[in-house]
């Protein structure tokens, strides 16, 4: 089976992430996504991260709007901080039956550079990009292994929806239904962190 990951912070999940997982089932440029949740992004600064278990809670909303979509927290058990490589490695002893793939932003493809093993990332994986805003990506020099997708720009933020939910603003709209009265009461309390 070919699972597409799709690794993040998730603090906190919202619909953007949500309507790519539904895109690219749609288009089947996968049978299934894994929302890996990474404890720490080794290139981001944690100062703002809600707890772990609460960011996977929050991910798991993911399930219940999309099949075939599943919230993943098996890089909570390996070393930290993440390395994509390293979490692919493991999966890939674990899960022998299944092809792994990684789906990235374009913001995440520029700075590809300083990712740890980054050329072996690029022999043994297919990875997608999908567009963000700002972040220009030429499709006829991205090597064999990278594909361009032709996702529609999601202009929602995790970082606006932490900064409206700490100044008691309204997010509805922006993240499941589900989560959105959690996510607004926990960064409401921490607003001092955002």
């Amino acid at each position: 089976m070919h699972t597409l990951i799709f690794g993040g912070s998730f603090n906190p999940l919202h619909n953007g992430h949500v309507a790519l997982c539904r895109y690219v089932l749609q288009e089947q440029l996968t049978e299934e996504v894994w929302l890996m949740v990474s404890p720490q992004n080794p290139l981001k600064a944690a100062s703002s991260l809600a707890p772990e278990a609460l960011r996977f809670r929050w991910a798991q909303a993911a399930e219940m709007e999309v099949e075939g979509v599943r919230a993943c927290n098996f890089e909570f058990q390996l070393p930290r901080p993440s390395y994509t490589y390293k979490t692919l490695e493991a999966l890939r002893r674990t899960f022998p039956e299944r092809r792994f793939s990684l789906l990235i932003g374009a913001d995440n493809w520029h700075a590809f550079p300083r990712w740890r093993a980054n050329e072996e990332l690029l022999r043994t994986t297919d990875i997608y990009v999908y567009p963000r805003q700002s972040y220009d990506i030429d499709a006829a020099i991205l090597p064999p292994r990278v594909h361009l997708t032709a996702a529609p720009l999601y202009p929602i933020s995790s970082t606006v929806i932490r900064q409206r939910a700490a100044k008691g603003e309204s997010i509805a709209g922006l993240l499941p239904k589900s989560i959105e009265e959690e996510v607004r009461a926990y960064y409401r309390a921490n607003m001092l962190k955002v």
